[in-house]
Formats: C-alpha cells, structure tokens, sequence
C-alpha cells in the first residue's frame, strides 16, 4: 500500500492531520463501556464545545436538536448491529445558529477495538440548505402549475358564458392566456439593474385582465391605486399574491359567478401603502378549516419576509375583504 512507503506524503502523521483539517472533518471515538466521546479540536469546535479530554453523550445530546435528540441515541445504539458503513444526519444548536452534522462510521462490535468504536464528524449544513432550498422549489413549481391549471379552467368557464360560437370562445380564450403571458413578461427582473419593472396601477391591470368578463359582464374588475412604482425585485412578490387571490375568486369567490364584482383600491401614507382587494355580488364566504394550504403560506411569506406587510382576510356574507399592507421602500425595490 502506498501509506506504507516512508517517502509518500501522507505517510507522515502531520500531512495526514493537514488533510483532516482542510475537509473540515472532525474525528471521534465512543467508549461503550461507560458512553463517553473524545474528538479532536475540530469536533470540539464544531459542536460549540470547551475541550477537554473526553465528553459524555448526555453533554453533547444538549446540543442536538430536541426533535433529533432520541433518533440520534437510539441511532448510536443501533449501530453496535449494524454490519458495515453507516451515517445519520442530525441537527444540532449552537445558541441562535442550527447546524446539520453527518455521522459516519462502521457498525458492528466486530469494528469495536479496545472497547472503543471510532468515526467521523462532517458538518453538512450547506448541503442540508440546499436540499430544503430544492424542496421548496420543488413544492412552488408544483403549486403554481395546479394554479396555472386551476387558472385555465376558471378562463375557460368565464370565455364560455360570454361566448356565442366556438370560434368567439377560441379568440377570446386566447387572447386572455396571452395577457397573462404579458403579465408574466412585465414583472420578469430587468437585466442590468435598470429601475423599477412597472407602474402598480399598470401591474395590477395586466395581472387581472385575464380574469376580466368581456361579455355582459365587461367593467366588473376596477382598480384605482396609487401612482407608484413597483420595483424588480418585489413585481414577482406581488405578482404571486395576486394570482394567489385571483385564483381563488375564480374558484370559490365573486369570480366565480356572473354577478361578482372585484374592487382594488389603494391609499399610502409616508411608510406604507394599503390595498383593498373586495369582492361582492358572489357566494358566501367562509374561512378556510385549518391553517390553510400552501398558496395561504406562500402569501403570507411574500407579503412579511418580501415586502415587509401584513395581510388581513375579513370573510363577511357580503364577500371577502382582503387588506394588504406593504413598506413602500421594499414595494419600490
């Protein structure tokens, strides 16, 4: 084997430690016999720990997640079973800070020497952010085709009232799919930073007019909002809310009805602005059972962490109130 060779690099103890350090590995061994650990430095560090010569399992389980805490002990155990390689990931809290650490080792007493049984420490906090960056996405773009979906269908049953002949509902139905085409083009991020993506008034109409009856019905959307600007970064923000709202009027509210009228309307102070989204002349309305499905979470995500607001729902028999507030500094941003 090369290790054996006197003249290869990692033959030599303190290159092999080099190597250790540079991976960020932390090593450890577990006394079975009376539940102890040693690490390295490096592991002391990684679990916020003072070093010292060894630490007890119930010292470091106080820094593993609480929901993690017996699934990683009855893990440990378990291991002494296990024939072969094994890894757990497990959350651990360094005051505020949560990191993923991976545990590595061989299982089975047959990897016992001395009474001990030896691994590795990884910290695979990125790696575990990515993963739940992905799932998230994943989840959005699983949501937004059922939108997408649920948004064709409501198009297609208001095309079909106006309608006379097949031919009218075609040109119709597409000329509507086209302008939610445009609005996904008005709120796409301009290259190069150059300024803000669109006016409100002109985002809120593009975004809507899709929904819009433009048979006996035509004028039932209005909207009457402030002069100000909608910045790059929050158009898709508030693109999302909208859609989110307008799906579920064409699904359960005063879109859904020949009879139903959609009002916007807007007013601003110095810090913030507030839009007013009422629905009437529709069904009645009631609050959903539960905490709601994942477009409620998505709005409620985009509306506080995104433009720095509040969202208010008012579920009276006259139709659904939705208040909007958002910072004006993060809307123009």
């Amino acid at each position: 084997m090369p290790f054996r060779d006197p003249e290869h690099p990692l033959s030599k103890p303190e290159n092999l430690w080099r190597a250790i350090s540079a991976a960020g590995v932390a090593l450890w061994s577990w006394k079975v016999s009376d539940d102890t650990f040693a690490m390295d430095e490096q592991g002391f560090k990684m679990w916020g720990l003072d070093q010292s010569h060894q630490v007890r399992f119930e010292d470091m389980s106080a820094r593993i997640h609480p929901a993690d805490r017996d699934r990683v002990r009855a893990a440990f155990t378990a291991t002494r079973g296990i024939v072969g390689a094994y890894e757990i990931d497990f959350r651990i809290m360094i005051g505020r800070e949560i990191r993923w650490i991976s545990a590595r080792g061989l299982g089975d007493d047959s990897a016992l020497h001395k009474g001990q049984m030896f691994g590795l420490f990884l910290d695979v906090t990125g790696r575990k952010q990515a993963e739940e960056g992905h799932e998230l996405l994943a989840g959005e773009m699983s949501h937004r085709v059922k939108n997408l979906l649920a948004i064709a269908t409501g198009l297609t049953h208001i095309t079909a009232r106006s309608a006379k002949t097949a031919k009218e509902m075609a040109e119709e139905l597409t000329g509507r799919l086209a302008a939610l085409g445009r609005a996904h083009d008005l709120v796409r991020p301009l290259p190069g930073g150059q300024g803000r993506a669109a006016l409100l008034g002109d985002l809120l109409t593009i975004l809507l007019s899709p929904y819009e009856d433009l048979g006996a019905f035509s004028g039932r959307i209005r909207v009457a909002v402030p002069r100000i600007g909608v910045g790059e970064n929050s158009a898709t923000a508030l693109s999302l809310i909208i859609h989110e709202l307008a799906t579920n009027s064409v699904k359960y509210g005063a879109l859904s009805v020949d009879t139903g009228v959609l009002d916007f309307s807007g007013s601003t102070d110095e810090e913030k602005i507030t839009l007013v989204w009422t629905e009437s002349g529709g069904p009645a309305t009631a609050p959903p059972e539960g905490p709601g499905g994942y477009g409620s979470r998505l709005v409620k995500r985009s509306i506080t962490d995104q433009l720095g607001g509040t969202i208010e729902y008012d579920w009276s028999a006259d139709g659904l109130v939705v208040t909007l507030t958002m910072n004006l500094e993060k809307l123009s941003v």
